[in-house]
């Protein structure tokens, strides 16, 4: 009974500190809703065009402006109050999703409305995704506890992800996409009550004198002149523009292959928020960054492994089952990746390289999104889900070979913040 109550407290640690216990509650109302909206929009998309191809559009303008935006927007936050342009995104996302839900409800939607209000929510994205995770270390006042608060957002992300598909797809079924587009508009409230209750230090705007354009190029320059992030951002490019597209075919595996409904969509997305749940749970137990790297490589390809055999798999318990070990594996690496980078990175740059890390995150994966929807088009969504999981374990192949002189790179700034004692 002992061992289990130590092991909760070290998973919940961060919850020690208010301002992130406030956005931990108040995110997990809000993804719920999220992940709800995320389930609908895909199936009201496949419902009205019946097209893969349209399906990969739609999740190409969703995220597209993360890629050209990010970097600047990194620039930008390492500027301006973190806390302030949280509430500003949230207000915005908000808005977009009472849009959304209001088109659908009034029976006024159109797949070019779709797209319109997708890349909106890209542009909001392109800030939001930088500065939530920068803002990371200011809600966390022992930075002990930092990488916990990391894996524990990924849990709630997951927590979410788990909840809302599958209670996305029982609303869908019995009262359409609409309700789910209100409800998450309505879940925005808890985000931004929590960001508004915060404490926050009085903030002292950086004012470095240099043009956007320059400290752009530092950024770049301090970014992928450092061998751990380089490499740490090139595995995480591979996965999402080869491997995190899955999700946007799963309308086509729910209808056509499994002969199902919105029911199934919403098992298939909730099977792989139970893996990747997993996941979160085991990195926020988890007590150093040390020995991540490995873990990354094994995490890669078991995303890869589970994609194969999805691919493959014509039987929906099978499937359900790789789901959870792609949702284990796809966090692992999004969350590992964001634990390492926010130990290394310096505090002055930390704007701009999380704003790399939601390129390689969330910008790539709309490139993935399209050329998914063009395959699937061509030569099937099961092929493209197979070809999608073999180039996931090419990446974790090269990052294991890439890992010695990783790990030697990272060793000075470790035994500099103390976590490897000499």
């Amino acid at each position: 009974m002992n061992k289990f109550k130590n092991i909760l407290n070290t998973t919940l640690i961060s919850l020690r500190n208010r301002n992130y216990r406030l956005f931990f509650f108040g995110q997990t109302a809000s993804l719920v809703g999220t992940w709800m909206q995320v389930v609908a929009m895909s199936w009201l998309v496949y419902h009205l065009t019946n097209s893969a191809l349209l399906l990969g559009l739609v999740g190409f303008f969703s995220q597209i402006p993360a890629f050209f935006i990010a970097p600047f927007a990194g620039v930008f936050i390492d500027r301006w109050n973190k806390h302030r342009v949280l509430v500003i995104t949230q207000i915005l996302s908000m808005l977009q999703a009472l849009a959304l839900a209001v088109l659908t409800l009034t029976g006024a939607i159109n797949i070019w409305h779709i797209v319109a209000l997708s890349l909106s929510l890209g542009f909001i994205n392109a800030f939001d995704m930088p500065a939530r995770q920068a803002f990371v270390v200011e809600m966390v006042e022992k930075r002990s506890d930092m990488a916990n608060a990391i894996a524990l957002n990924s849990a709630i992300v997951n927590v979410s992800r788990l909840i809302g598909p599958a209670v996305a797809g029982i609303l869908v079924a019995l009262v359409g996409e609409g309700y789910c587009f209100l409800i998450n508009a309505i879940s925005f409230m808890a985000v931004i009550v929590a960001l508004l209750a915060m404490k926050i230090k009085k903030f002292q705007p950086a004012s470095s004198g240099k043009n956007v354009l320059h400290e752009v190029r530092e950024g770049l320059r301090y970014a992928f002149g450092s061998t751990p992030i380089r490499w740490l951002l090139i595995l995480l490019g591979i996965i999402s523009i080869a491997g995190m597209p899955y999700t946007i075919l799963m309308p086509i595996f729910a209808k056509d292959i499994f002969n199902g409904s919105s029911y199934t969509l919403g098992f298939l997305m909730a099977s792989s928020g139970v893996g990747a749940l997993i996941g979160g749970i085991y990195l926020a137990a988890r007590k150093t960054v040390l020995g991540l790297g490995k873990i990354l490589a094994a995490a890669a390809a078991i995303f890869g492994t589970g994609l194969i055999f999805f691919g493959i798999s014509k039987i929906l318990w099978l499937s359900l089952a790789m789901m959870v070990f792609t949702g284990f594996g796809m966090l692992i690496n999004i969350a590992a990746v964001n634990t390492i980078l926010q130990t290394i990175t310096e505090d002055d740059k930390r704007g701009r390289v999380m704003s790399f890390y939601t390129m390689a995150f969330i910008g790539l994966t709309p490139i993935g999104n399209l050329l998914a929807g063009i395959l699937a088009e061509s030569i099937g969504a099961p092929n493209t889900v197979i070809i999608s999981g073999a180039v996931c374990i090419l990446g974790a192949i090269i990052f294991s070979i890439k890992l010695p002189s990783i790990k030697l790179a990272a060793r000075p700034v470790y035994i500099e913040k103390g976590i490897i004692i000499e």
